[in-house]
């Protein structure tokens, strides 16, 4: 526990007076969206990284060591830090209390200036409040200058004035709060993708202790009010808990987990410079992707920004620079590319600010000009005096480039080769493309379907007017670690990729796409498995902004056609199957059949033909070919009817590694995957 007295108080005062009021709160709840992003599990994830965020800044700020997050019952957020507590004295301009203001006020907080914060993640100062407007419950409790005091809110209003509750020897700050089912609907927290966000937090706050404990289904058995850290309580709870003093270094060396790294020494730089901190690790591995990570102010600019652009330009410019000064290049060669630099490398770049612009609250990409000056020069710097004092780093990381730009060079002629042979044949589609009647992308559909034979009952079935049809033939290459020119030598993913018509590589352009829908059609087997994930990894290594456009689907085909007498019904898992069949009295017998061809039989009584009526007659789909055009058009293609997942990435860093894990060279990490994850495997045998 933190004793109130335990901390020295830093430089800078942080009172009523350093919190900020700019406008009112109204426009949260009927824009949501504005603020949060989107309302769906993106969205409701997000207002427990705003609250986190809170905390994080007082750890950032060196006022705070230990955080704890719980996930309760009835879908609610408990967040804990030991900081030096919201104030609760009167706000000068508000005149009600300071800690109401920052509950209830839009752009109300200590990071407008002063000396309430040095450096934060917040800009807009919107993230309690909105978390409030957005709940239909919310609860703050302050432990501070001696007192306990609490208020509680519901959907951004205060149920009752700040009052003092008690006596205190802690300090910090408590909020608890349950969003509303009415902006988001179905509120589902994800334990993985919380752990997964703080854990890579606790990485970039050298020294803080970040818990996280899920309380779901202990309802009663723990009293929210009476107790500061629940992890002080003894209880048996599922929790985990991060404490790094490795920084980014250790952060790299995680990333790298499953990788080959091609050299020891990872590369590290820490410094300010003109107010901008920068700090960068990095270290290169025997692969062909590149995986950068950027923060600002702790924050994940998963889009990048003006930090990532000062990175590359310093990096590109700083190996050309030791390339040429130790002559390991042919001047025919030219000289390397950003793409050429960056193959293989796994870089973490953190920058901090003390006055932050974003582009839009969620904060996907920085746009502070500043920072892209700072880390060009404090990295360009570093790094080449990394590679001055390590001499055989630096010959790996050069003629791993060599390799990149030779790739390349060979990559662009194949390229460039087959894309001119299309022009020459007028760009002519695939001939096994049954390629539909609309020119209109958006209204346009491409099946990929698996063998000829389950292509030969899609296009029978489709709708000709909007749905296309590209059969595979067999399993495509695997291009985890493949480049173009060998990608594109292969007649599969060449026909899809002529299909689509986006082109590849610098010369792919997503507003050429053919069709806004590509269904990943395929057999509900272990081959048709495969297959999906083979797909799935040429999008995802290739065809990145098809995925974040949205534009890739997975089809769901029946597993069983159930007939009882004239109703037919179709079943897509086994408990829908349960659920049909049931458990009535009615249910003679439960047949499994493998075809819907009738026998020749005997002529049958009316007593016979009656039992034979409360029969169910199922059918189990080994794969699509086994439909007939009828029945492919009904369950899987007809949209009045089908059943389509769409493929989106929400977790791009752990998508990056499980792909590393299944799809690369490594056996040994995929051996342990397959072993740590064999008993939650569905088996069809």
């Amino acid at each position: 526990m933190a004793k109130a007295d335990g901390k020295k108080e830093k430089k800078g005062s942080y009172g009523a007076d350093q919190i900020s009021v700019l406008e009112g709160l109204e426009p949260v709840r009927k824009r949501p969206g504005m603020y949060i992003g989107t309302t769906g599990p993106d969205g409701l994830h997000h207002l427990v990284w705003e609250i986190f965020d809170n905390s994080r800044d007082e750890a950032m700020g060196g006022f705070c060591n230990d955080i704890e997050i719980t996930v309760l019952p009835n879908n609610t957020i408990r967040v804990v830090d030991n900081g030096r507590g919201i104030p609760v004295d009167m706000h000068s301009k508000t005149k009600v209390s300071a800690l109401e203001t920052v509950m209830t006020t839009l752009h109300a907080g200590g990071k407008f200036g002063g000396d309430g914060y040095k450096v934060s993640s917040g800009l807009h100062g919107v993230g309690a409040s909105v978390v409030n407007a957005l709940s239909i419950y919310c609860r703050a409790e302050v432990h501070r200058d001696g007192g306990k005091y609490a208020q509680e809110y519901s959907q951004g209003k205060k149920k009752g004035a700040v009052k003092k509750i008690g006596s205190s020897k802690l300090h910090g700050t408590i909020i608890t709060f349950q969003p509303d089912e009415i902006i988001f609907g179905t509120i589902k927290y994800d334990w993985n993708t919380i752990v997964n966000h703080l854990r890579q937090q606790a990485y970039l706050v050298k020294g803080l202790r970040i818990s996280v404990i899920d309380a779901r289904g202990y309802e009663g058995k723990i009293d929210t009010e009476d107790t500061f850290y629940f992890r002080e309580l003894g209880l048996e709870l599922p929790s985990i808990t991060y404490y790094f003093e490795g920084g980014l270094v250790s952060l790299v060396k995680y990333h790298n987990k499953f990788q080959k790294p091609l050299h020891d020494n990872i590369f590290y730089v820490e410094k300010e410079l003109d107010g901008v901190g920068v700090e960068i690790a990095l270290q290169y591995v025997d692969d062909i992707v590149d995986r950068i990570t950027p923060f600002a102010n702790n924050i994940n600019t998963k889009e990048g920004g003006t930090h990532v652009t000062g990175f590359k330009t310093a990096l590109t410019r700083t190996l050309n620079t030791y390339c040429k000064k130790n002559e390991m290049m042919k001047e025919s060669e030219g000289g390397f590319t950003g793409d050429d630099v960056l193959e293989g490398l796994t870089a973490v770049i953190s920058v901090k600010l003390q006055e932050i612009q974003f582009e839009g609250q969620t904060k996907a990409k920085l746009g502070s000009m500043e920072a892209q000056g700072a880390v060009a020069t404090v990295f360009g710097e570093a790094f080449a005096a990394f590679l001055e004092e390590n001499p055989d780093d630096a010959k790996t990381i050069i003629n791993k480039s060599i390799l990149a730009l030779k790739a390349r060079k060979a990559a662009k002629a194949a390229k460039d080769s087959i894309l001119r042979k299309g022009a020459l044949e007028g760009m002519t589609l695939p001939g096994k493309l049954a390629d539909c009647q609309s020119k209109n992308a958006e209204d346009s559909e491409l099946f990929l379907v698996e063998g000829d034979s389950a292509g030969g009952s899609a296009k029978q079935g489709r709708d000709r007017r909007t749905q296309a049809i590209l059969p595979l033939r067999g399993k495509i290459l695997n291009v985890e670690r493949a480049r173009i020119d060998k990608m594109l030598a292969s007649k599969e993913v060449r026909a899809l990729v002529i299909a689509m018509g986006t082109s590849i590589g610098d010369t792919f352009d997503l507003t050429k796409m053919r069709y806004h829908k590509i269904i990943i059609a395929t057999d509900a087997d272990v081959d048709g498995s495969h297959i999906r994930t083979l797909l799935l990894t040429l999008f995802y290594r290739y065809f990145r902004e098809i995925i974040d456009a949205g534009y890739i689907y997975i089809a769901q085909p029946p597993l069983y056609k159930i007939k009882r007498g004239k109703e037919i019904h179709y079943a897509y898992t086994d408990e829908e199957r349960m659920k049909i069949v049931g458990k009535s009295n009615d249910v003679v017998e439960i047949q499994e059949v493998e075809t819907d061809v009738p026998t020749e039989e005997a002529e049958e009584t009316e007593e016979e033909v009656k039992k034979k009526a409360n029969k169910f007659h199922i059918q189990r789909f080994k794969g699509l070919g086994e439909m007939n055009p009828e029945e492919l058009w009904e369950t899987t293609m007809d949209p009045n009817n089908r059943v389509l997942k769409k493929v989106n990435i929400a977790d791009a860093e752990e998508a990056n590694k499980v792909f590393d894990i299944l799809m690369g060279s490594e056996v040994p990490p995929r051996k342990s995957f397959i072993q740590s994850n064999a008993k939650l495997a569905d088996i069809d045998i």
